[in-house]
């Protein structure tokens, strides 16, 4: 009986001694530990014999996953694209033009070829046995067909028969040395067909440049600064053609080729306002020529033809106007005798300058158009080549009219 009441005994005291335990586990509250940088610990290889501990169901953080503070420091200023300075656009080279002496006589093939009709043509009649009336009038007819003129044709052949009749001539030699004397003294002598071009005591010669639409002012304007640069002229151009949007950029091209300024006004400007700043920047630079390309107009516009009246009008302000050169298409025939007139009339024309002279062109308008307007022909045009306009020379004229 006594072991039963100390088994009791020993029983309550245990369970008393547990219920405490548990009573004061309740009560002390843990404490959060302080946080403080985590430590990687590298996960210990599992010893023989040992089990491995079951994965841990919180994910294990590496070296590379652990975000640590980042130092506070001020934003950088994003990076502008610094670009590179662009390289000015080198002019183009000063280019040297071939000399204008003889220049007629080495673009003689071209010229023989397009006026064979005419000379050859002659030759051929004049060489026939008998000279008939018959013979006579279908030398009248070549002559008319290569836009002599019907005056200028009748002087032909009237001294023609009298010097073939008076002197008997019929071998060939003869008869071409009698029809070269012949168109020679037609076309007129070498006399004041040089571009008046030298700088005089009121300052730089000026040069006008006219004529009709697409008959190749501005090109024939560069071309003659060519011709003038060659024989040691100093030239500054002036694009008063301000109409045309494309004309002053194709002036300023060639000029540049040249070494020459060109002076340029807005889009639709005056163009008299133009060419009086063109004479005053060719005084400022004390060069020898200045050279105004017009704006090219129809003879039967009044309006435009007198506004070309007031740009020589304006330019004269400086002093005179040393020759204005009517460009002409060779291949327009007769017709360009009428544009001539009336350009004529509004602008007092010193020369001629015609253009298109190798291709279909008859040899007769050099002289019909001398003859009605009484100037003379100072440069022609033949080819599209910067060198292919020259000064007109008769006897070489006459030479590639007939041939050798």
């Amino acid at each position: 009986m006594e072991y039963v009441i100390l088994a009791v005994v020993i029983a309550v005291v245990a369970v008393g001694a547990i219920a405490g335990l548990v009573v004061n586990g309740r009560r002390r509250k843990p404490v959060p530990p302080k946080p403080e940088a985590p430590v990687i610990t590298p996960p210990r290889e599992p010893q023989v014999g040992e089990e491995s501990a079951p994965p841990s169901e919180a994910p294990v953080q590496t070296i590379e996953e652990v975000q640590l503070p980042e130092a506070t420091t001020a934003p950088e200023a994003p990076e502008v694209p610094v670009e590179a300075p662009a390289e000015a656009a080198a002019p183009p080279a000063v280019e040297v033009p071939e000399p204008t002496a003889g220049r007629l006589v080495r673009l003689r093939s071209r010229l023989s070829r397009s006026q064979n009709a005419l000379g050859k043509g002659l030759l051929t009649l004049l060489s026939r046995d008998r000279l008939d009336e018959d013979t006579w009038e279908e030398i009248e007819e070549t002559l008319l067909t290569a836009d002599i003129g019907v005056a200028a044709t009748q002087e032909l052949v009237d001294s023609l028969r009298t010097r073939v009749k008076v002197l008997g001539t019929r071998s060939p030699a003869e008869l071409r040395g009698l029809l070269h004397e012949e168109l020679v003294a037609l076309i007129g002598p070498d006399a004041d067909r040089t571009v008046r071009s030298t700088k005089h005591e009121e300052g730089p010669a000026v040069v006008l440049v006219v004529g009709v639409n697409g008959v190749g002012k501005t090109t024939t304007t560069g071309k003659l600064a060519r011709v003038l640069v060659a024989d040691g002229r100093r030239v500054v151009l002036g694009a008063a053609d301000t109409f045309r949007a494309a004309a002053a950029d194709q002036l300023q091209t060639w000029g540049e080729r040249v070494g020459a300024h060109t002076v340029r006004g807005p889009e639709g400007g005056d163009p008299a306002s133009v060419a009086f700043d063109a004479v005053k920047e060719g005084i400022a630079e004390g060069v020898d020529t200045v050279l105004i390309d017009t704006a090219g107009r129809l003879h039967t516009k009044t309006g435009l033809m007198d506004e070309l009246g007031k740009v020589k009008r304006v330019v004269e302000k400086h002093g005179p106007v040393d020759e204005v050169l009517l460009v002409l298409d060779a291949t327009t025939g007769q017709n360009g005798l009428v544009q001539a007139r009336v350009f004529a009339e509004v602008v007092d024309i010193t020369g001629i300058v015609l253009t298109k002279l190798d291709g279909t062109a008859k040899g007769g308008i050099v002289v019909s158009v001398q003859r009605e307007l009484g100037v003379p022909v100072k440069l022609v045009g033949l080819g599209e080549g910067a060198d292919d306009l020259a000064p007109f020379e008769p006897a070489a004229f006459v030479d590639a009219l007939i041939g050798d």
